[in-house]
Order: C-alpha cells, then sequence, then structure tokens
C-alpha cells in the first residue's frame, strides 16, 4: 500500500480510520488507538494511542495486551479490539460479541477474524507471560487456548469484516461507499 500508515489512507472524504471509529465510538464507553512510533500523527482524532509495552515487535498480540492494559486501568471490564482497516465493521458488534460472553470473536464467511474480539481483562497477565516467556506471537495459537465463543456474521452482500490490504481493496471499498 505505498508504506506509513493504512489506516490514514483516503476512503472517500476520511481515512479509514475515520470510518472505522464512526462504527465503533458509538457501542463502546472509551476509545483509543493502539499504535508505535510518533504519536503525534494521530492528533486529529483526539485518541489516547497507546504503544506496545514489548521490546521486539510482537505484532497484534502486543497491541491487544495493550489494550487489555489501558482497559484495566481505567476499571474496564472488557475490551474490545478491532484493525484499523476494516472500514464496514458491524454497528452491532459489541452486543453480539458480549451476548456470546467473553472472550468472543467474529467470523464470516467460515472464517474467524481473530483481532475482532472482546477480550475480559482478566487475560492480561496470562497473555503478557505468553508473550515475554514463551514468545507466541500468533494471535490464532493465543485463541485457540481460550476457545472463545465465536459470533457469525452474514458476509452478504459484503463481508463486514473486508479488510483493506491492497489498491484494489481500497477501489473496491470506495466503490461500496
Amino acid at each position: 500500500m505505498g508504506g506509513g500508515d493504512k489506516c490514514l489512507l483516503r476512503l472517500g472524504d476520511r481515512t479509514l480510520l475515520a470510518h472505522v471509529i464512526d462504527r465503533i465510538r458509538p457501542q463502546v464507553a472509551a476509545l483509543a488507538l493502539n499504535a508505535n512510533g510518533d504519536a503525534a500523527r494521530f492528533a486529529g482524532f483526539g485518541l489516547p494511542v497507546l504503544a506496545d509495552d514489548h521490546a521486539d515487535f510482537a505484532g497484534p498480540l502486543a497491541g491487544i495486551l495493550a489494550a487489555l492494559d489501558w482497559a484495566a486501568a481505567s476499571g474496564a471490564a472488557a475490551v474490545l479490539t478491532v484493525p484499523a482497516d476494516t472500514p464496514f465493521l458491524p454497528r452491532d458488534l459489541v452486543a453480539r460479541l458480549a451476548a456470546a460472553g467473553v472472550p468472543a470473536l467474529a467470523r464470516s464467511r467460515g472464517r474467524t477474524h481473530p483481532v475482532v474480539g472482546l477480550w475480559p481483562v482478566g487475560l492480561r497477565d496470562g497473555l503478557r507471560a505468553a508473550l515475554r516467556e514463551e514468545g507466541l506471537r500468533k494471535v490464532e495459537d493465543w485463541t485457540a487456548r481460550l476457545g472463545p465463543a465465536l459470533v457469525e456474521y452474514a458476509a452478504m452482500p459484503e463481508d463486514p469484516f473486508f479488510n483493506i490490504n491492497t489498491p484494489d481493496d481500497l477501489a473496491h471499498a470506495a466503490a461500496l461507499l
């Protein structure tokens, strides 16, 4: 996608991140962004920016841990995580995941979306240990241990978890708008 922050690419008159925020903000009590590097590049969104608290790049699991730590410090019982390149997230995502029990993950088209999840903050110490002591890096490996509830979403006419990975994906998303 040309490097840089994919979530800052334009889709219509807004960034991908702005679309995600618009979908998620009405569903949650508080919202934050997980990103490493200079947080100033996200200042216009008015969100706390949570950096990974892990020495080497641990991928999405480190982001989930940062969210869990932030949620725990805020007194929340659970945290929702979603990728910032999925502009068509369901408007009932939190309600349906919470109704299924936590942890819970979204599914569509026979595929589990391991980063689209509702996580109890009580998982954070176990996740921290798995990252630091075991070197765990795959979200799928961690979620397999948890036995999460899986919430199926219809993918008609379009998959609500469609994410932007290529210029063609961005063009397709623009057509869907």
